[in-house]
C-alpha cells in the first residue's frame, strides 16, 4: 500500500523514476530549462547541494555529446556523499567554506563556470519565520560560491522560500546580476513556499539601483500534470507499472537510529503506545 499510494499521490515521484532520475526536482530543473534556455552555449556548470544528484542528470542530458568528448565539465558539490555519475566530478564540502569554491575552480583548471545551480533546501522543522531564515542562509553562501566561480555574464539559478525577508535577499543578488527572475515551475507544488532565483549576466562590479523591480514567472505548460492534484495510477497514455528507485540513499540521516535498533540498542517505538 505505501508505494503505490505515493506513487498515486505525486505523479512527479512516478514519472522521475520511470525516466531514471534519481529525484522528482529534476523536472523542475527541466521546466525551468525549457522557459529560459539555460544551457545554450555552457560547458562548465556546478551543481550546489546536489544529493541525491537529479539536477546533476539533467545537466548531463542537456550537455550531451559535450560531456562525452570531454568538452564540458560538470561539478556536483554537498557535504553528503554522493552516488557517482559517469561525467559529474564530485566534491564532499560546505559551500560556507572558501576553500569549497577553490576546489570548484581547480577542479575546472582555473576556468569559471558559466552556470552555478543550487536546489539545496535546509530540513525544514514547520516554523516558517525560521524555515525562511535557515533557507535565505543557505541562498546567501551559495552566492557567495557563485560569485568566487562565475565568468561574467553567467547565470546562477536557486532555490529560495517566499517570506517576509525574501526582498533583502534578493537585493544581494541584484548587486551582482543584470536581471533577477523568480520563477515556480508547474512540478512545485502551489502548496509548497518554494520558488527559484533565476540570474542572468553575472557582473564582478556591484550594479547601481538594487531595488529596481523583480520580474515573476512561472514555468511550465498549463496543459500538463498538476504536482498538487492526485491522479489514477492508470494515466490516459501510460499503463501503470511500479518501478524502484534510481538510487536510494547512500548515507541517509536515519542509517544510525536502524543500525542501532539491529543492535538491539533501542527499541522499535510504535506510535500507538
Amino acid at each position: 500500500m505505501g508505494k503505490s499510494s505515493r506513487d498515486k499521490r505525486d505523479v512527479y515521484y512516478r514519472f522521475a523514476k520511470e525516466g531514471h532520475f534519481r529525484s522528482r526536482s529534476a523536472f523542475k530543473l527541466l521546466q525551468i530549462d525549457e522557459e529560459f534556455d539555460l544551457f545554450t552555449g555552457v560547458s562548465y556548470v556546478v551543481d550546489l547541494c546536489a544529493v541525491p544528484g537529479g539536477w546533476s542528470q539533467v545537466i548531463l542530458q542537456r550537455l550531451g555529446s559535450k560531456v562525452d568528448d570531454q568538452s564540458a565539465h560538470i561539478v556536483a558539490v554537498d557535504v553528503q556523499p554522493m552516488a557517482p555519475l559517469q561525467g559529474v566530478v564530485e566534491i564532499k564540502g560546505d559551500i560556507t567554506k572558501k576553500e569549497t569554491a577553490a576546489e570548484i575552480i581547480e577542479q575546472f583548471k582555473g576556468k569559471p563556470a558559466q552556470l552555478v545551480l543550487c536546489d539545496g533546501a535546509p530540513d525544514v522543522i514547520g516554523m516558517p519565520d525560521f524555515d525562511e531564515y535557515t533557507q535565505g542562509q543557505l541562498m546567501l553562501a551559495a552566492l557567495d560560491i557563485a560569485i568566487h566561480v562565475l565568468a561574467p555574464g553567467g547565470t546562477f539559478l536557486t532555490k529560495a522560500f517566499r517570506g517576509k525577508n525574501i526582498g533583502s535577499i534578493l537585493s544581494h543578488f541584484q548587486m551582482f546580476f543584470v536581471d533577477v527572475i523568480i520563477t515556480k515551475p508547474r512540478t512545485s507544488r502551489n502548496s509548497s513556499i518554494e520558488s527559484f532565483v533565476l540570474c542572468k549576466e553575472f557582473t564582478r562590479s556591484r550594479i547601481e539601483n538594487p531595488d529596481r523591480p523583480i520580474t515573476f514567472k512561472a514555468c511550465g505548460s498549463e496543459e500538463g500534470y498538476d504536482s498538487d492534484t492526485t491522479y489514477s495510477l492508470e494515466l490516459e497514455d501510460r499503463e501503470y507499472t511500479y518501478t524502484e528507485p534510481e538510487q536510494v540513499p547512500i548515507e541517509p540521516p536515519y542509517a544510525h537510529f536502524l543500525s542501532l535498533q539491529q543492535d538491539g540498542k533501542i527499541r522499535n517505538i510504535r506510535l500507538d503506545e
